[in-house]
């Protein structure tokens, strides 16, 4: 097995974020989003963003083969868009600038990555909680209801995440 050196790593996250991210951050229409803020306020704008991340992360939590093949690659997607979109949206709302080229979104983007730590943890938390509870009930039960849990806990984290990264950019 070959051992990855720290410059690697370092180099194949300069390529993910100089290739995906920027992709991503391409087909992100910034007038619309200027157009959500001001239409529905910051706070329920942000709310859609992250029951569209809660959706994706229900489907992909529910598992299964085609989940894992298609499922978390979209969800991973679409996470990292709607971060994107509160990103711009919060970013618009505090300064009323919307059209903001990629080099300095990614200054912005640096804030919320608070947010990235507190994912994880979340995640594996809720995880094990719902683990200990359903082996509780006994291992049939059990067996009907990972599924379920699993979407409930992948949309729940989904939610809270972009929840999380809206709360870290409007603090001072």
């Amino acid at each position: 097995m070959r051992k990855l050196s720290f410059p690697k790593i370092k180099q194949n996250i300069r390529r993910l974020s100089e290739g995906g991210f920027k992709q991503i951050f391409s087909r992100i229409d910034q007038m619309g989003i200027k157009k959500g803020v001001d239409e529905m306020g910051i706070e329920r704008f942000v709310n859609q963003c992250a029951l569209m991340a809660a959706g994706s992360g229900l489907v992909t939590g529910v598992g299964g083969l085609g989940s894992m093949l298609i499922g978390i690659p979209l969800d991973i997607i679409n996470l990292i868009t709607q971060q994107f979109r509160v990103t711009l949206a919060i970013s618009y709302h505090q300064t009323g600038r919307y059209e903001i080229r990629f080099e300095d979104f990614f200054k912005i983007i640096a804030r919320s990555l608070k947010a990235d730590t507190k994912l994880a943890l979340s995640k594996n938390i809720m995880e094990e909680v719902a683990e200990r509870l359903l082996l509780s009930v006994g291992s049939k039960t059990y067996q009907r209801l990972v599924p379920i849990v699993g979407g409930i806990v992948g949309g729940a984290v989904n939610y809270y995440f972009i929840k999380g990264v809206a709360k870290t950019l409007q603090q001072p």
